[in-house]
């Protein structure tokens, strides 16, 4: 699976190595994080489908957002349950995703009006782990985004960039 994701700054990820400790008891905790934008799908001509959203991409202007608190999906459409994960608030990156959508296929419950921008921490654990978590405060961290990665999600490695002007 392919997907067009927001790095995010290591302050993000200093949030969270501070939450790793109450998040051991999840099944799946992530080590790297980022903000997932699209999924792209699968493809045999992998330059074909980057071509594709990177015309889609081309004039998106850079874009403000900002981790704004920890939340937590109690019943995602997809994978185990809860997820818990930084919340991340970004008309910009909402308008880039929905041109993205544009030009490729959405995952119902996902995806288009569905859309939540976040930065997963961790899955399938105890639903009331995720909720305390959710009523901790974090400091907010604001962040230009000023490109974006075209992710192999097999190799879990990125692609390509596609920079966004200011």
């Amino acid at each position: 699976m392919y997907s067009v994701n927001v790095p995010v700054p290591g302050r993000v990820r200093t949030i969270a190595n501070e939450l790793y400790p109450e998040l051991v008891g999840f099944d799946n905790v992530r080590e790297d994080h980022s903000c997932l934008l699209k999924r792209l799908g699968d493809a045999d001509h992998v330059a074909q489908l980057q071509h594709r959203a990177h015309r889609a991409l081309e004039g998106s202007p850079a874009v403000e957002a900002r981790i704004t608190g920890i939340d937590y999906f109690e019943d995602p459409p997809l994978g185990s349950a809860p997820v818990v994960y930084l919340a991340v608030e970004s008309p910009g990156l909402e308008s880039i995703h929905a041109t993205l959508t544009e030009t490729f296929d959405t995952v119902d419950g996902l995806e288009g009006a569905d859309y939540v921008p976040h930065v997963t921490l961790a899955r399938g654990g105890d639903l009331e782990t995720a909720k305390r978590l959710a009523e901790r405060e974090i400091e907010p961290i604001r962040w230009t985004v000023s490109e974006l990665e075209f992710w192999d999600g097999t190799y879990k490695l990125p692609v390509s960039r596609v920079s966004l002007p200011a």
